[in-house]
């Protein structure tokens, strides 16, 4: 079923079961996940792109300055989000 036909359908969900609904929960929650992955990704490529390409890529490759600034730009970019899952779990757990 394509993505257009399952807005348009109308489905009555209390008509599913037990299991049919928490199975439909856990795919909703993955869907999310992959997309908010999908999201960071996207801002991470436009950020590095950005801050490091400085010119064309005429001959199809980056140069040894904007590949290393690009990797560079990348590990600190994942440092900087493990540090603030880190943050938000250390957090999480002084609340509980």
């Amino acid at each position: 079923m394509d993505p257009s036909s399952i807005s348009q359908a109308n489905f009555d969900l209390s008509k599913l079961s037990d299991t049919e609904r928490r199975d439909l929960e856990q795919q909703l929650g993955n869907e999310m996940q992959k997309a908010k992955i999908q999201e960071s990704i996207h801002n991470l490529t436009d950020i590095c792109w950005t801050k490091c390409i400085t010119g064309g890529i005429s001959s199809g490759q980056m140069s040894g300055k904007e590949e290393s600034c690009a990797q560079n730009c990348v590990e600190r970019f994942l440092d900087a989000n493990t540090a603030v899952l880190k943050h938000l779990e250390t957090m999480r757990g002084e609340m509980s």
